[in-house]
């Protein structure tokens, strides 16, 4: 960028800052102030035009062109002014300033040439979320997304989602307002409680409700810092997971202290390694036994084989708040490190297999090792949800470090799932869970 180039962009961006104090103060927005001001003035213009033409007759030295003006002001202030007013209302603002912000921060291809904002509209199907149209110059959407924290500053947005259009030539920037961020806290209300089959409620995003569906994509991997509020979330999807018929197995190595007396009335604990895999083999031998019930019948999964039963199957369920703690071979002996290979080698088997027979892990860590968590189990899980973490935690949940980049360090609740959908989830008071058991909160 030459020395020329940057005295340009400093004093258009000097004129675009006057221009945006105007278009943000008091009065109204810029563009309904200028429809606003057309009318008004067609209708002072009509008013008048009748003495403008009686004015002209007693003007003998007058111009033609300007006397046919004056007899036909109102046809030309039409004709004038909705030309003016089109390109006002067509044109976006900003086009200048966000060419040469995205110049600023080098999202330019090889000749230099940033993206040209075409044009800025409202999400049809989410109001709070504006789509920005940029030509894209010829710069991949990978460009885009490597930089996208750098355009969430230049441009003054937090994106959403980023996507093509019109083949590869355009590129949509879906964002909301950087002020106008998810809020810190979000209560759970049972009406939040999906009807549909099995699918559970995370939380909100900037484009609305974060949900999984069990039936389609089986266990879900949670990961988080201290405080992050991970074991808030774990628990609002069992709770969920329980309202909706399912038998909930629970992990908890360390007395049950992290769950309250209703959680141990409502599911199954397991407090010790020996129960647990006493647990993990009861499960595994329900999914054989499921597994040739459904060939007998036919039936590809258990959705398909409760339609045909009177006696629905239920779903089941196995959650450990921190699996990590739970598989951990340090220090151990051969006689544990058996027994822990047994463990993984089951919930190996119910990650792989367990989708079908309606039989899901729940599994949550906090601790950034990536040795802890087996590939076999790992790669099965399909649903990721990651919160505040650093970057290796991060890299171990979603495969990339987005967490650690668009997650605040004193977020709580907020979590982003590994398409990149951030979202806050809904703060589940276990009190009030308690106080509404005879309400039918809980079965």
């Amino acid at each position: 960028m030459t020395r020329e180039d940057k005295k340009k962009i400093e004093r258009r961006a000097y004129l675009h800052d006057i221009f945006r104090q105007l278009h943000n103060g008091p009065n109204l927005p810029l563009k309904l102030f200028a429809l606003a001001l057309f009318f008004v003035g067609a209708v002072y213009v009509a008013t008048k035009q009748a003495a403008l033409c009686e004015q002209v007759k007693h003007i003998e030295l007058i111009s033609p062109i300007l006397k046919a003006a004056m007899e036909h002001a109102l046809f030309a202030y039409l004709l004038v002014g909705a030309a003016v007013l089109l390109a006002l209302l067509l044109y976006p603002f900003g086009r200048r300033a966000a060419k040469d912000q995205l110049q600023c921060i080098g999202l330019i291809n090889h000749a230099g040439m940033p993206p040209d904002l075409l044009h800025k509209r409202r999400d049809k199907d989410n109001p709070r979320v504006t789509v920005w149209e940029f030509r894209n110059q010829g710069i991949p959407l990978q460009e885009w997304d490597k930089k996208r924290l750098a355009i969430e500053t230049a441009l003054g947005i937090t994106i959403v989602k980023l996507a093509y259009a019109k083949g590869k030539s355009r590129v949509l920037v879906y964002a909301v307002s950087a002020g106008d961020d998810l809020p810190e806290v979000l209560k759970w209300k049972d009406s939040y409680l999906s009807p549909k089959s099995f699918v559970l409620v995370l939380g909100e995003s900037y484009t609305g409700p974060v949900t999984v569906n069990l039936a389609h994509i089986p266990h879900i991997l949670l990961g988080g810092s201290t405080g992050s509020g991970k074991s808030v979330l774990l628990k609002l999807l069992l709770m969920q997971a329980l309202h909706k018929g399912a038998e909930v197995y629970i992990a908890d190595f360390k007395g049950g202290v992290d769950f309250p007396k209703v959680w141990h009335e409502k599911c199954r604990m397991c407090f010790t390694e020996e129960n647990l895999r006493y647990t993990l083999n009861q499960l595994v031998a329900v999914l054989e036994y499921r597994k040739s019930a459904f060939k007998a019948l036919g039936c590809p999964n258990i959705d398909a084989y409760n339609e045909t039963m009177e006696q629905p199957l239920p779903r089941l369920i196995f959650a450990c708040d921190e699996v990590a703690e739970m598989l951990d071979k340090t220090g151990a002996d051969n006689e544990r490190k058996k027994l822990l290979a047994q463990i993984e080698s089951r919930l190996s088997t119910i990650a792989r297999q367990g989708r079908a027979f309606g039989i899901h892990l729940i599994l949550a860590t906090q601790r950034p090792d990536a040795t802890i968590i087996p590939g076999q189990i790992r790669n099965n899980m399909d649903f990721r949800v990651c919160g505040r973490a650093d970057s290796v935690l991060s890299q171990i949940i979603l495969d990339n470090t987005s967490a650690a980049e668009q997650i605040p360090k004193d977020a709580r609740g907020r979590f982003i799932t590994g398409d990149g959908t951030v979202f806050q989830g809904y703060l589940f008071d276990e009190n009030a869970m308690f106080e509404d058991e005879g309400k039918g909160i809980l079965p």
